[in-house]
Order: C-alpha cells, then sequence, then structure tokens
C-alpha cells in the first residue's frame, strides 16, 4: 500500500497519532524531494532552532493539525538548526522528551521532511550517524529554508 494511501486511510480511522505504534516507516530513511507522488496545493517550512519543549510541542502539533486539515495536499518541511538540531539526534545533548522522539518518527512516516543543519554538525562535530535516519542533511539550514521559500513554500517561525 503506497504511504499516500496510507495516510488517508488512518486518518478515516482517526488514528494518525499511531502511526509509529502501527509500524508505519517512512518511505525512505533520505528521500530528496519532500512529499510522496504529486506536488501539493499547500506547502509550509517551520524553523525548529531551539530545544525546549514547549516550542518543540508548538512545531509537532501544528504538523499533525495541518496533515489533518489538508491530508496528502500538503507538504511539510521542518528545518532544524542550532539547538533544534537535537530534535533529529539519536542522542540529543539537549533534553528531548520520548514523546516528541516518537512523534517526529510518526511524523515523518506521513511524509514530513525534517532537514538537518550541515554548518550545525560541524560546530557539534556530529556526522549523518548521530542523526535519526529519517533527518535529511542539507549544507546551510538557513539557505534551505531560503531555497524551500523559492519553490513557494510558507515559512512559519515560533
Amino acid at each position: 500500500m503506497k504511504f499516500t494511501k496510507r495516510r488517508q486511510f488512518l486518518s478515516f480511522l482517526g488514528l494518525g497519532g499511531l502511526a509509529g505504534t502501527l509500524g508505519i516507516k517512512p518511505a525512505a530513511a533520505h528521500h530528496t524531494d519532500t512529499h510522496f507522488e504529486d506536488e501539493s496545493s499547500h506547502k509550509l517550512v517551520y524553523q525548529c532552532n531551539k530545544a525546549d519543549e514547549d516550542y518543540l510541542e508548538h512545531i509537532l502539533f501544528s504538523c499533525g493539525e495541518m496533515l489533518r486539515k489538508y491530508g496528502d495536499d500538503i507538504e511539510l518541511v521542518v528545518a532544524t538548526f542550532g539547538p533544534g538540531l537535537n530534535l533529529l539526534a539519536k542522542k540529543p545533548v539537549r533534553p528531548i522528551s520520548a514523546e516528541h522522539r516518537k512523534r517526529v518518527q510518526s511524523l515523518a512516516a506521513y511524509g514530513v521532511r525534517f532537514q538537518a543543519c550541515g554548518n550545525t554538525m560541524k560546530s557539534l562535530k556530529w556526522t549523518e550517524k548521530d542523526l535519526l535516519d529519517i533527518a535529511v542533511v542539507v549544507p546551510i539550514g538557513v539557505d534551505g529554508v531560503m531555497q524551500l521559500q523559492e519553490q513557494g513554500f510558507a515559512y512559519i517561525s515560533w
């Protein structure tokens, strides 16, 4: 079953939050596009540059709500840099709750792309091995955001 159909099916059942529990995995560990098949009418990129629990809660909750509202007709990217990169770390140096770690995996299973800033990785002396498999490394996080905006993505920041 294609992931697009899977997302529609789970949304219909109201089980979107249980993706991880149901064993749904992302389409590809390091996909280069931001969606499953066709271009979507709606595109958002979220800035994630803090590791604060409330801040992360707002971003992850908003991603889930946008998926519930628009289903397969939205592309979402969470661009992590600075302290926000901890959200994608296998062993974060700042505390990231188990709930948020599960939500990241679940959102990735639904096609949300999580970008990791290569510059921040260099400053922390991290490599791709230090990141979750769903992370997509971009050389410069802010440049990645700018390029997405140039492709028509709306920019969201808290």
